[in-house]
């Protein structure tokens, strides 16, 4: 599990395809002060495990199923990704449960000044857009970000310049596509809602209303 507050960015050292996936190596040194062998990543949002650890990288080998869903199979050497460490018990809970498993990705289409915010829009495919939800929570590359606004398949999300300078969004280039996680909660509800899970007909959308969603 993860909050979407990225700890570091990272740069790809190596990234080698093969036919069952591909071995990424990432250069960075926040993270490796207690990264170990095993230990789950986020890489521009993906949840990935470190199969390797040196003194100022990692490596992990990422799944076909990874490479179609998410960004990762775009990468090349010397890019930018955003890197998070699983939270820790201990932890604060500042963002919001990001649980790495990134839906699909979404296409940026343009950005604008507003105030002292940059707002991003991005077009997000229909099988993504449908768990999107005006004012609730996004992880997009891996960041916790709030839903400003949303209409249809086009949303936006206003982004201060803390923001900017801590991640990867800077860097985005119109028609780049971002990994998209909508908030996991979305999906629970879909599926109690569904006539196959819902047997008992006593969870409607005006109980949910009622209870608070």
């Amino acid at each position: 599990m993860f909050t979407g507050l990225i700890e570091e960015i990272g740069v790809v050292k190596a990234f080698h395809k093969q036919s069952s996936g591909a071995v990424l190596q990432v250069g960075c040194s926040k993270i490796l002060d207690d990264l170990k062998i095993g230990d789950s990543v986020a890489i521009n949002g993906a949840c990935q495990t470190a199969v390797k650890v040196g003194v100022d990288f990692f490596e992990v080998e990422a799944a076909l199923e990874t490479l179609n869903l998410t960004n990762l199979a775009n990468l090349q050497k010397g890019q930018k990704v955003n890197l998070e460490r699983a939270m820790s018990a201990t932890s604060r809970f500042g963002g919001h449960m990001v649980s790495g498993h990134v839906e699909g990705t979404g296409k940026f289409l343009r950005k604008e000044k507003q105030g002292i915010a940059e707002v991003f829009y991005f077009e997000a495919p229909e099988n993504v857009s449908k768990y999107l939800v005006y004012k609730g929570s996004v992880s997009l590359n891996g960041i916790s970000l709030t839903i400003a606004s949303l209409t249809k398949n086009i949303f936006s999300v206003s982004v201060i310049s803390h923001t900017l300078q801590e991640t990867n969004l800077n860097d985005l280039k119109t028609g780049d596509f971002v990994n998209i996680e909508p908030d996991i909660i979305a999906k629970y509800i879909e599926k109690f809602l569904s006539k196959g899970h819902n047997t008992g007909g006593d969870i409607s959308f005006d109980f949910l209303k009622e209870n608070g969603f």
